[in-house]
């Protein structure tokens, strides 16, 4: 509806005298106002009150009706979700009614809190007293209505439609509304209400059915179905199927007439961009890049590499000064002098002296022979710092016994080190060697050294998981084992043998006394036990480590070159890597099959919900048995004249289906036709509107005064005569 300020909504509820009454029709669904007389309501909402809090400043607020999705972020909505006055199709929280009025008045135009009006206002059929006396307690005393009038919304509709030619005086009122439906004979232009009937099925449940059937269809599309974006599929897609059961199977068959009744909904979707590979040019581009940040790096290294020798030079000079000033130093000045210099003494200078020199050569890069001499000097110092190694232990006293093992053993260590690092020394050597005939291959024919290097790189690729799977399958290649594998079947032989060992171990230590230990052999146990003697494992650590120098070498030279991953705890060796699929447009489509005519169909058979009650169809036979009159001319008018009204009788297919299921009921040749409302949704308030805008129409109300003197007993025989 178009926008109209507060200030023209206040003037034209001015212009109506206080004569003038205000039509309400307060349907389950949505709430409709506005003048007598007039066509149109001047306010439709939805009949429901939403009340979250502000997250910012905790103030509760009350939404009514219909509200924008985008202003919901600002609430928390968490905690009061959206509330309805009714109960199946009755009010009975008054609280939430008062809300909805309010707003319904202040849409109006409506300023002062009275509203000195008559008020003519819908309910349901057989509406209970209490509900009808609650609403007229609150437009009386709430709202100082001047007179209360109320109809049933099916039955202005049928009237509406007389006027119309649309239906006959004497027929049947159907009315699938929003929560319940109802059947309402008319007799001579007027209701028949003992002979009404109501089920609770409607276009609620119509609605839940279809959410829940997408949900289940769709779950990683939940979120997408709203409320009222299930409706609104409702009301576009959904039909009556003639025969529910020939539709189903044309569906399971499938064809060409299934696929023309199947619709799609588009959700959003942008396509993700798809990965080229590089071309030449590209792979030119980044291996100029990568060359000009090696020739940087190696810059900065052989800056830092300067920096350093300057560095050692100069401490390697103060060194040497420092010895010869110690040389010409008096024996009993030395002291004072190692005091001022920061050294204990003469040998911890030349130690010192010693390291320098070596790291000075190490960062010159000099050749093997000169760090051997270097050594040979380190030896010479050693011999110096433990002199106590070559004494025998009878030429010492106790004292020096124990010095002298201090030093027997921080010269093993010291050795230990000297032999790890030249070790280290000799791997880095041979790598480089290796590293330069690779590069030297690589420049005689780029092409084969590539290839060849992919070769190796599948060839350890599939060595190493070949080893993992034998050492996890306990020998089944195929990874896949008839029976259970025991851990003994999945180790090897080195393996198997140190598990034997240990349960023998065990099981003699529990014979007796614990005596492990006391023999040399015993300790022979431990060494088959260790694991560095498992040869596999040494084997296959090396082709492990070859596996990451290859990989390295052809990311240098293969720009294209992706290793394969490294398998993980959760994912071993023996899984394949699940292919993940790229998302498609397919993939955010909602196709809509049988849920077309599966949802409506419950109109008809309410038991696809679990509610065991009839259908509209057979509802029409127990309205027609429950009139007292049994005359069979009457039963065939009444037939002739079906007349549907509500929001679901808009279902494409809904008049014949309810005409097809009549005739199974009635005798042969009873005539039957179903016709549809003008609106069915606004000819309810249409038909209110102009019953208000009689002349009559003050005489079927009652006041305040009424209402007060006769009380609720009166309410519970006031019917109003509808004459339009």
């Amino acid at each position: 509806m178009p926008f109209i300020s507060k200030i023209q909504r206040q003037t034209d509820y001015n212009r109506f005298p206080p004569s003038t009454p205000i039509v309400i029709d307060n349907g389950a669904s949505y709430f409709r106002i506005g003048w007598a007389g007039e066509t149109e309501p001047r306010v439709i909402f939805r009949n429901i009150v939403q009340r979250p809090r502000h997250k910012s400043t905790g103030e509760t607020v009350t939404i009514v009706g219909d509200h924008d999705p985008a202003l919901l972020k600002y609430f928390d909505c968490t905690r009061s979700g959206p509330r309805s006055a009714f109960d199946s199709n009755v009010v009975f929280q008054f609280e939430i009614m008062e809300y909805i009025l309010d707003f319904a008045f202040d849409r109006l135009g409506a300023t002062g809190s009275r509203i000195d009006h008559p008020i003519l206002i819908t309910e349901c059929v057989c509406n209970p007293v209490h509900s009808r006396s609650k609403m007229a307690e609150l437009l009386f005393e709430t709202y100082g209505a001047r007179s209360v009038a109320f109809g049933v919304d099916a039955v202005f509709s049928y009237k509406y439609n007389q006027l119309h030619g649309i239906c006959e005086k004497d027929g049947l009122a159907i009315c699938p509304g929003f929560t319940t439906t109802h059947v309402i004979p008319f007799v001579d232009g007027e209701p028949v209400y003992k002979g009404c009937c109501r089920t609770n099925i409607g276009g609620y449940h119509i609605t839940d059915y279809l959410k829940q059937l997408l949900s289940l269809k769709y779950p990683h599309h939940m979120a997408r179905f709203t409320w009222e974006k299930v409706e609104d599929l409702k009301m576009e897609h959904c039909y009556i199927a003639p025969d529910y059961a020939l539709e189903a199977q044309l569906f399971q068959k499938g064809g060409k007439e299934a696929e023309d009744k199947t619709r799609c909904w588009q959700l959003p979707w942008v396509q993700l961009p798809t990965e080229e590979p590089p071309s030449e040019e590209e792979i030119a581009r980044k291996a100029a890049i990568r060359e000009r940040q090696g020739q940087r790096l190696r810059e900065m290294a052989e800056a830092k590499r300067s920096s350093r020798i300057n560095e050692l030079e100069n401490q390697l000079h103060e060194l040497e000064f420092l010895l010869q000033q110690l040389g010409q130093v008096q024996k009993e000045d030395i002291l004072s002098f190692l005091s001022e210099t920061g050294y204990a003494s003469k040998q911890e200078i030349e130690l010192t002296l010693t390291k320098v020199t070596q790291s000075l050569r190490k960062a010159k890069g000099e050749s093997k022979p000169e760090q051997a001499e270097n050594e040979e000097k380190a030896d010479s110092c050693t011999s110096d710092k433990y002199p106590l190694i070559n004494v025998p232990d009878n030429m010492l006293t106790s004292e020096q016994l124990k010095e002298k093992k201090r030093q027997i053993f921080l010269k093993t260590t010291s050795e230990g080190r000297q032999r790890a690092k030249q070790k280290r020394v000799e791997e880095e050597l041979e790598r480089v060697r290796k590293t330069q005939q690779d590069e030297e291959r690589r420049l005689e024919n780029p092409q084969l050294y590539l290839e060849q290097m992919h070769t190796k790189y599948k060839e350890l690729c599939e060595k190493v998981e070949l080893r993992k799977r034998l050492k996890t399958n306990g020998g089944h290649t195929n990874g896949s084992n008839s029976g259970g594998v025991g851990r003994g079947e999945r180790l090897n032989a080195a393996q198997r043998e140190r598990m034997r060992l240990l349960t023998t171990a065990a099981f003699d230590r529990g014979k007796g006394e614990d005596t492990f230990g006391a023999k040399d052999e015993d300790w022979q146990l431990y060494k088959l036990m260790g694991k560095d003697n498992d040869d596999d494992d040494d084997e296959a650590d090396e082709d492990e480590a070859e596996l990451v120098r290859v990989s390295s070498r052809l990311q240098e030279i293969d720009p294209t070159f992706v290793p394969k991953p490294e398998p993980t705890a959760s994912q071993p060796a023996t899984t394949e890597v699940p292919h993940v699929r790229p998302l498609t447009n397919e993939d955010f489509q909602i196709v809509l099959g049988v849920e077309r005519f599966r949802c409506p169909e419950i109109l008809f058979h309410p038991n696809l919900v679990g509610i065991d009650q009839v259908g509209l169809d057979e509802m029409t036979g127990v309205s027609i048995r429950r009139l007292p009159s049994k005359d069979k001319a009457l039963e065939n008018r009444l037939t002739s004249s079906v007349f549907m009204t509500g929001g679901c009788s808009l279902f494409p297919g809904i008049n014949e289906r309810l005409e097809a299921g009549i005739r199974m009921l009635r005798p042969c040749g009873s005539p039957i036709k179903v016709a549809r409302a003008l609106d069915p949704v606004l000819d309810a308030w249409r038909g209110a509107s102009l019953y208000a805008a009689n002349t009559r129409f003050h005489q079927q109300t009652f006041s305040r005064s009424d209402y007060y003197e006769k009380g609720e007993d009166w309410l519970r025989r006031y019917q109003v005569r509808y004459t339009l």
